[in-house]
């Protein structure tokens, strides 16, 4: 029995999780409002409310899972009517999830992304409760069309998906039983969404992917990455083109030469090594050893001696020992990393990890993390204040009366530090050029020129 007139249907949506996800949100605000719905700002008053989850450790569950849990609360007290859920969480749980939060209207599967709009439509019609968890997606290898966004990034710059799932067996890692094995996606396709982007305005493409550097593998080009990255570099458009989520052991010659000698492909790469000691990477079953990363590091330093070098790690893995940590913290003291991350380690039931012998008691995970962490804060600040007084071309991603902020090519959005721009008449999208006067933590205090 349908409650209310399907034109009239307003739609909030509620976006969680990495940039990967960002780009399924993008693409079901774009169905939603060529479906001809309501998008309203507000998810609290909307009738339906559409939640794209991330479900890759617990942390993030915990936070889907207190979102979901606030838009049933406003569908109890009647400003919202009913709650769908979308994304990883939904992909990993399927219809588990009616029991983990009463009060769900419909759970989707990362296959039904681009159905989103039928679905809205059934499930606002429907008294009973949905399930669109069919996998074929994955069964066939296919990988859905990106085209046609509706950004929910700054309008200057966009999030370039290369591909999908992946191959590697982290015995830590759910990514693989959410998103399935890894499917490049056709060239073509690439370069069609990248000139849709540029059209669009935007100046700035971060390229992503489980593993962008795996890129072509499964197509069996002779070229992979490289060979899509100097296309790239030929569109007329984009000033910026980073690649993000490389892992290690993809990073070859070829891929070197080609950003060392583009202007646009910036001098940044983010390369997930996630431990050093060579008997913890061998359990957490990456394709990596400490000599090879070591080695990596001084390549990409000889051939980019301006390079930014981003990486995760992990601590607390199942059996990592107190010489092992000190090994980790060794190799951060020598690697200089300009951006790390770090998290501590989560016991993910279906991973093998969480099998293992040796779980580290968590008081001893927050304490390795806070050490890595003030270890990694005393490098960047020094690197930061190494930079005063020198030149930044700098793009300008925020502008209000008060505050200017943006990043030069050694800043990734969203993840990394910014620059606080002073003396600013540019506003977002634009480049400037300035000089670094200061710090303030891990952000550059800079002037316009």
């Amino acid at each position: 029995m349908a409650r209310k007139g399907q034109k009239g249907v307003t739609v909030g949506f509620v976006s969680l999780g990495c940039p990967k996800n960002t780009v399924d949100s993008e693409r079901m605000l774009a169905e939603i409002a060529q479906g001809g719905l309501l998008i309203t700002a507000e998810p609290d008053n909307a009738d339906v409310v559409v939640i794209n989850t991330c479900g890759f450790i617990a942390p993030a569950k915990a936070e889907s899972i207190e979102a979901i849990r606030h838009a049933v609360v406003c569908k109890r007290r009647g400003t919202v009517k009913k709650v769908i859920v979308a994304g990883c969480l939904s992909q990993r749980l399927g219809e588990k999830l009616f029991s983990e939060v009463d009060g769900i209207d419909a759970v989707i599967g990362l296959d039904k992304r681009d159905s989103i709009v039928r679905i809205i439509r059934e499930t606002f019609s429907s008294d009973s409760r949905g399930a669109y968890l069919d996998r074929a997606t994955q069964r066939r290898g296919d990988i859905l069309d990106d085209r046609t966004r509706l950004l929910i990034t700054p309008g200057h710059w966009a999030y370039l998906r290369i591909s999908e799932g992946c191959n590697h067996r982290c015995s830590f890692c759910t990514i693989p039983a959410i998103r399935g094995r890894f499917r490049s996606k056709p060239q073509e396709l690439v370069l069609a969404e990248a000139n849709e982007l540029v059209s669009a305005g935007v100046v700035e493409l971060n390229v992503i992917g489980q593993d962008t550097a795996y890129y072509g593998r499964d197509l069996r080009t002779t070229d992979g990455l490289a060979g899509l990255v100097k296309k790239l570099d030929r569109i007329d458009g984009p000033a910026w083109i980073r690649l993000m989520y490389l892992y290690p052991a993809g990073i070859d010659k070829r891929l070197i030469e080609t950003v060392a000698n583009s202007e646009r492909i910036v001098h940044y790469f983010d390369i997930p090594i996630q431990h050093i000691s060579n008997r913890v990477l061998k359990a957490m079953r990456r394709g990596d050893s400490k000599e090879q990363i070591k080695r990596l590091i001084g390549d990409l330093r000889r051939a980019m001696p301006d390079v930014t070098l981003r990486t995760t790690l992990i601590v607390g893995f199942p059996g990592e020992s107190d010489r092992e940590f000190a090994e980790l913290l060794d190799f951060v003291g020598w690697a200089h990393f300009d951006a790390l991350g770090c998290f501590k380690y989560y016991r993910e039931a279906g991973t093998a990890a969480a099998r293992m012998p040796g779980q580290v008691p968590e008081p001893v995970k927050e304490q390795r993390m806070d050490e890595l962490m003030l270890a990694q804060q005393e490098i960047a600040f020094a690197k930061n204040k190494k930079r005063i007084g020198s030149d930044l071309r700098c793009l300008v991603d925020f502008a209000d009366i008060n505050t200017v902020k943006g990043r030069f090519y050694g800043q990734a959005p969203e993840i990394d530090s910014v620059c606080i721009i002073e003396k600013c008449s540019a506003g977002p999208g634009e480049f400037i050029n300035a000089k670094v006067v200061g710090t303030k933590d891990y952000d550059l205090l800079v002037e316009q020129l």
